[in-house]
């Protein structure tokens, strides 16, 4: 397709609009890589150029009921952020915080009304919506006994249809730019992809929009991030799955 030729330059324009004084100081992220919102949050961070440090969470193991992390985050979920003493909690949040704190422009998260609601809708759908129901069901059988379940399958199915339509005619998840919206999204369905349950190809928006993504974002690395994290993921739950 004609627009994936025009990747490379929109990956050049997108990392030279970027603020060249970022974050003096290192960021920690409370990070587990099998974790699509905690991905979504260290591929912000890569993006944008900060400096981080990753304090890795081994969710298996239950380190996130840890009363050291449970001060910080009384919720015992990641991501969580620990900006110079700052800390925040929830992706969707993190995600804007660092693209209002340290990009130079809002091409990542549009400070117009109605593209930025647009953006905020799409992060809250795949936050609320479809992130809840691939833990119902992959989650479910990654940490709660293996057993499949059709159900539950056909509903984080609906949640791709979903995105499939949000998508649409537009090259990204939230109009003709990409957003932080695609960061969130992405996470999520490659996470989906490499769990081989579902043919991705079948929703063709969806699927362009997925080819388009990983590209746009591979200079900043999205094979060590989100590539990496869906396949730990995918291989968990095919191991569990009977």
């Amino acid at each position: 397709m004609r627009a994936l030729h025009l990747i490379p330059l929109l990956c050049i324009l997108y990392i030279s609009s970027f603020s060249e004084t970022m974050a003096e100081n290192t960021i920690d992220i409370y990070y587990f890589p099998m974790s699509p919102p905690a991905r979504s949050a260290l591929m912000t961070m890569k993006v944008l150029g900060l400096k981080y440090n990753i304090k890795t969470v081994n969710i298996p193991e239950g380190e996130q009921m840890n009363p050291d992390f449970i001060k910080i985050n009384p919720l015992h979920q990641i991501p969580v952020i620990n900006d110079g003493g700052f800390i925040l909690s929830d992706s969707v949040a993190i995600l804007k915080y660092l693209v209002d704190s340290y990009a130079k422009d809002d091409s990542l998260f549009p400070k117009d009304p109605k593209t930025g609601a647009i953006t905020l809708q799409r992060m809250l759908f795949i936050s609320t919506y479809m992130f809840p129901r691939m833990g119902d069901y992959m989650a479910g059988v990654i940490f709660h006994g293996g057993a499949d379940d059709p159900e539950k399958a056909k509903k984080l199915e609906e949640a791709i249809s979903h995105l499939n339509n949000y998508i649409g005619d537009n090259h990204w998840v939230a109009g003709d730019k990409m957003t932080v919206a695609d960061i969130i999204a992405i996470a999520n369905v490659a996470t989906v992809d490499a769990s081989g349950v579902y043919d991705l190809k079948a929703y063709p928006n969806l699927w362009q929009w997925y080819e388009r993504t990983k590209e746009a974002l591979s200079s900043a690395g999205y094979e060590e991030v989100i590539q990496k994290g869906a396949e730990m993921f995918g291989q968990a739950f095919k191991s569990a799955l009977h």
